[in-house]
């Protein structure tokens, strides 16, 4: 900061004209330093966005899984002919890409008060986690059980060419 005394110009540094009392000195700090929380602020809050941006982007270009794309999917029926059905019908519609039939499991649950244990066969299947409402209501529609039973839970990881293939199959 250049002050001037009435002779000559005389060069103080911000901090030294704030000690001796130069007129606009702790104005210009104060500006300074509102300037500084603004910038910081800006940067914390932005961080998220520009980091959320960048992980997709690089992501595309990489071609590598965002985790939660696809789900795993689990229907119980009550034979192999119910499950076989079911499984056809499913990725002959596009609801998923794989239906595994797990046969010969034992359900042990508790229906209207009882404790009941069955005989059943396991659908694992492999879709994307937009299509698990259509994969349910179809399920709901064509399962003779009462309360069908359709979870499913996302993928968080898996190997990347089959996760892919999973999103060729089953269209968006």
């Amino acid at each position: 900061m250049l002050i001037y005394d009435g002779f000559r110009n005389i060069e103080l540094s911000q901090f030294a004209a704030m000690r001796i009392g130069v007129p606009g000195a702790e104005t210009f700090q104060s500006g300074s330093l509102k300037a500084l929380i603004l910038t910081v602020l800006l940067s914390v809050f932005m961080f998220q966005l520009l980091r959320t941006v960048g992980l997709r982007a690089f992501s595309m270009a990489s071609e590598t899984y965002m985790s939660g794309t696809h789900s795993a999917a689990f229907v119980t029926c009550p034979n192999e002919t119910v499950a076989k059905d079911l499984a056809r019908g499913i990725v002959e519609r596009k609801l998923a890409a794989c239906v595994n039939i797990v046969p010969a499991i034992k359900s042990v649950y508790e229906w209207q008060g009882k404790i009941e244990e069955d005989n059943e066969v396991l659908l694992m299947i492999k879709t994307r986690s937009s299509k698990v409402p259509a994969l349910a209501e179809y399920v709901r529609s064509n399962h003779p059980y009462e309360v069908a039973e359709v979870i499913s839970l996302p993928i968080d990881q898996g190997n990347p060419p089959y996760l892919k293939w999973i999103g060729d199959v089953v269209p968006e």
